[in-house]
């Protein structure tokens, strides 16, 4: 049985086939696959619109049903010329490729061949043809560089049911209504300014109640387990960076300054040299050891305009940060006590977890620093620990960090959505390259490893996942307001603000709405900023004493003492009640 990816880019194949026939003077640029189904780039001299979308997904359709086979054969570059003599973007790939030592290969279905190194079905038969939809089309830049032609790229979804594509484009329909950009805007949590820029947000009272709570989270449980809070400025000498291998790597990426004496300065991107010298700053024993820092700090990363979006991907990034420096022998309890940690706060908000092992791609040793035996000894670390625990993780080569392997924690959300959120990093390069070592047990210089561990990593792309999962119903702990006390008319305004302040002197986050609004418009406000409790105080509640109470999910609570009340919201929050 095919499998989705192969199906997701044989329907790559099919588009450009209907894009020819649409347009016999196209050229063809790539067409890969992506999470949910792939796209195409194309240059027309006639560009399609929405509208034409239609067309091309109804001549793909055809083109399934023929039960058409999927053909490949290695080519030479002569004869790959000859096929794709007038295909300009396909001859760069082809010459490129051929310059590189690469097998060539030509797929072909139907009457269409093209440049490919495979993965399809076999017959498109293998297909359900309505398991697929082109959704959009889009501008995009021939590899990604503004210098060369800009192409028309058109998306599809694609999955291995009708069935499986109605329940992904339900997820799609309910993710757009909580999309955090959206309900950001609504619940009053962060803005973005022009005059202060794209990729700079700007955080509200409200939403920085929650940044604060979630990152007093973290310290918490971060505290219990022996870490020290510490503090590093935010730009450095160009040489800090020289030094941990980071300015061969990302020198694009920084924002710089230079100084009126001409000296060059980083903004921080990554905060973990700065810690090492904070390590190395005195001699350490094997009784010393580990060390544990951690700090919530900004970095600053130099992202292009077109790849900022909302709070995922942003220029300053707020990291709940943390490194471990330790004895060999110590990777295997500390990176335990980092997953423990991961674990009861994402357990906190109801997500899945699965661990991936993000290590190193033997075939492309250059894009990694370190010899083999450190890489050896730092994925073996990690591979003990997964089995330890018996976690059933996935295997990401490729995926590890320049300096070291990783486990990326990967949580599925309430709509089925799956973020990366937590990681567990091994590091034994930048230690050697500062020069970390501590005197063990023999009296000899022994070498410091570091492990870097980020629970929310990015508080902002947490944020905005957070946001999405609750739909920004958050739990009553973390909610900005907690309650709001809606007095039924003016005569009931002294009650409800005495009730206000046994409410604010117990530290529960209360507001009172007295404005000119009928009650029922009041209700709906609280509601409609999804405030977990609101009070409604008339007549009978003011006699009584008893407490009438609105759930923000349309329950009520009716005759509640209010130091009932009182102790029930209190245990809530201090209990982090989901």
């Amino acid at each position: 049985m095919a499998s989705l990816d192969d199906i997701r880019h044989t329907l790559a194949h099919l588009l450009a086939t209907a894009a020819k026939e649409f347009d016999p003077q196209v050229k063809l640029g790539i067409g890969p696959v992506t999470d949910d189904g792939f796209y195409y780039d194309f240059k027309f001299s006639k560009v399609p619109t929405p509208d034409d979308l239609k067309g091309l997904e109804q001549a793909m359709r055809k083109l399934v049903n023929k039960k058409l086979p999927m053909t490949g054969r290695e080519i030479n570059n002569d004869e790959g010329e000859k096929l794709f003599a007038d295909q300009p973007f396909k001859l760069e790939l082809l010459n490129e490729y051929a310059s590189e030592g690469k097998t060539l290969t030509a797929y072909t279905v139907g009457e269409f061949t093209d440049l490919c190194k495979g993965g399809h079905v076999e017959n498109t038969g293998e297909i359900d043809a309505g398991g697929f939809a082109l959704t959009r089309v889009a501008g995009a830049y021939w590899r990604g560089d503004e210098k060369n032609p800009q192409l028309t790229r058109i998306y599809g979804m694609a999955f291995g049911s009708k069935e499986a594509l109605a329940t992904h484009e339900k997820q799609l329909e309910e993710a757009k209504k909580r999309d955090h950009r959206k309900l950001g805007k609504e619940l009053g949590l962060f803005v973005f300014s022009d005059l202060v820029g794209p990729g700079l947000p700007l955080w509200t009272p409200r939403g920085t109640i929650i940044r604060e709570l979630l990152n007093d989270y973290v310290w918490e449980l971060r505290r219990a387990r022996g870490y020290q809070r510490v503090t590093i400025p935010h730009i450095t000498k160009k040489s800090l960076y020289e030094t941990s291998g980071h300015w061969a790597k990302y020198a694009e990426d920084l924002f710089k300054i230079e100084t009126r004496e001409g000296h060059l300065y980083a903004m921080k991107p990554m905060n973990c040299p700065h810690h090492a010298q904070i390590f190395d700053s005195s001699p350490h024993s094997y009784r010393d050891m580990p060390e544990r820092y951690a700090e919530t700090t900004m970095v600053y990363r130099d992202e292009q305009s077109g790849e900022l979006s909302g709070l995922q991907r942003v220029l300053s990034i707020t990291q709940d940060d943390a490194h471990v420096f330790c004895r060999e022998d110590q990777i295997a309890e500390e990176a335990s006590k980092i997953w423990d940690i991961v674990t009861s706060f994402y357990g906190t908000f109801g997500f899945i977890l699965t661990p991936r092992f993000s290590r190193r791609d033997t075939k492309t040793p250059e894009k990694y620093l370190g010899s083999d035996e450190g890489w050896d000894k730092a994925e073996g670390a990690l591979k003990k620990l997964m089995e330890d625990r018996k976690a059933e993780w996935v295997d990401g080569p490729g995926e590890a960090a320049f300096y070291g392997p990783k486990i990326d924690f990967m949580a599925k959300d309430s709509i089925g959505r799956v973020w990366q959120v937590a990681t567990i990093q091994v590091d034994f390069n930048q230690p050697k390259n500062f020069g970390l070592v501590f005197t063990n047990n023999k009296g000899e210089k022994e070498q410091v490893v570091m492990l870097h561990a980020a629970i929310m990593g990015s508080i902002e792309r947490f944020m905005s996942v957070i946001i999405e999962h609750t739909a920004g119903s958050f739990p009553v702990w973390l909610s900005p307001v907690q309650v709001t006390v809606v007095p039924v008319s003016e005569k009931h305004e002294d009650a409800a603000r005495q009730l206000l302040e046994k409410l604010r002197s117990s530290d529960v986050r209360v507001t009172l709405d007295v404005s000119d609004n009928s009650l029922g418009k009041r209700i709906r406000a609280a509601k409609e900023m999804k405030v977990p409790y609101v009070i409604v105080l008339g007549d009978k509640e003011v006699e009584t004493g008893k407490l009438t109470i609105e759930k923000r999910d349309g329950t009520k609570i009716e005759h509640i003492a209010q130091d009932g009340f009182l102790a029930q919201i209190s245990e809530e929050i201090e209990q982090r009640v989901l």
